[in-house]
């Protein structure tokens, strides 16, 4: 008995052009992918230099210096946070320069500083290059005021080079990782690998504006365009490799066990609403024998820029001249 060969049904038109489209998705995952590795390859290394000729050099790069006030008057140095840079103080500085020679200082890989895409942007390295420049300014010895991520920078310095300074204010500055509270959505997006480059090469004035709203908590205040400038500036590699830094500066000794044995004045300053780290971490500092302690009521983690009179006073108080 013989049987019929058995003949395979012929492709339907509608089954072809599902491959085909299956074809194209595949291609088109591929392409975006491909695109995202590639623009967080680029985003991830890219560097700028210094971009005024107000520069001080110093090792690994160049940092912008701005000085208000009598050049013979006691110094006060502040350093701002990350992405920040020294016009974060600008409403202070005005009261804080008539009787005192204000020196702020863009941190490596801020502001108008250089970038460069190098592993530079280590706390302790920071801390030296802000020694270095108090040394090429005349500086020898200075109140250090540090904000945020720059009160790690300031008691940096106060480790490497305890001559220089005389006294330490911290505004807003996280005493340990655990009381880390948010950076917010955005922030906590621009660490997921390919995201993160990918927000960073788009990033809108909204985006921007969002990034930095967990700084802020006074009902009503205008973040300004020079704190948005500030952060356009930066490159993703610096503003990520300084917050790695300084999450790496506090699990290796949270900042009070830093500062206990150095005996040097301290004042903290945290806004009762901070949002980035938790407020009761400021009686963390208490470990700190004789610390001052000062909670400013309706602001958030930038008490400089919320209530610019009351941070003033504070300060003005903690670091009065000869002639107070």
């Amino acid at each position: 008995m013989t049987t019929s060969p058995k003949t395979e049904p012929a492709p339907s038109p509608q089954s072809g052009r599902g491959r085909k489209r299956l074809g194209i998705l595949a291609g088109t995952v591929v392409a975006v992918a491909g695109v995202v590795l590639a623009n967080a390859v680029v985003v991830s290394r890219q560097s700028a230099g210094a971009a005024r000729n107000d520069v001080v050099p110093v090792d690994g790069g160049k940092v912008h210096v701005v000085q208000d006030g009598p050049r013979d008057a006691p110094a006060l140095v502040l350093l701002h946070g990350r992405g920040g840079s020294t016009r974060w103080w600008d409403a202070v500085v005005p009261a804080l320069a008539q009787n005192h020679r204000v020196v702020r200082i863009d941190l490596l890989g801020h502001g108008l500083s250089g970038k460069p895409s190098g592993g530079a942007y280590s706390i302790p390295q920071q801390g030296r290059r802000v020694g270095q420049v108090m040394d090429r300014l005349g500086v020898r010895r200075a109140v250090v005021v540090g904000h945020s991520t720059g009160g790690a920078v300031a008691t940096s310095v106060a480790e490497q080079r305890p001559d220089l300074v005389t006294a330490l204010a911290l505004i807003d500055t996280g005493p340990r990782m655990s009381a880390f509270a948010s950076g917010g959505f955005v922030g906590h997006l621009l660490f997921v690998p390919g995201v993160g480059q990918l927000l960073w090469r788009i990033r809108t004035d909204r985006l921007v504006r969002k990034s930095l709203s967990s700084a802020f908590s006074r009902p009503g205040f205008a973040i300004p365009k020079a704190l948005m400038d500030d952060v356009r500036r930066t490159t993703y590699h610096s503003l990520t490799a300084t917050s790695r830094a300084s999450d790496d500066f506090l699990k290796q000794r949270p900042i009070p066990d830093r500062l206990k044995p150095l005996g040097k004045p301290l004042l903290v300053i945290f806004g009762a609403d901070d949002k980035r780290w938790r407020v009761s971490s400021a009686n963390d500092y208490r470990a700190v024998p004789d610390a001052k302690i000062e909670v400013i009521p309706g602001v958030g983690h930038s008490p400089m820029l919320e209530d610019p009179a009351k941070t003033t006073a504070l300060l003005l108080a903690f670091s009065p001249t000869p002639h107070a």
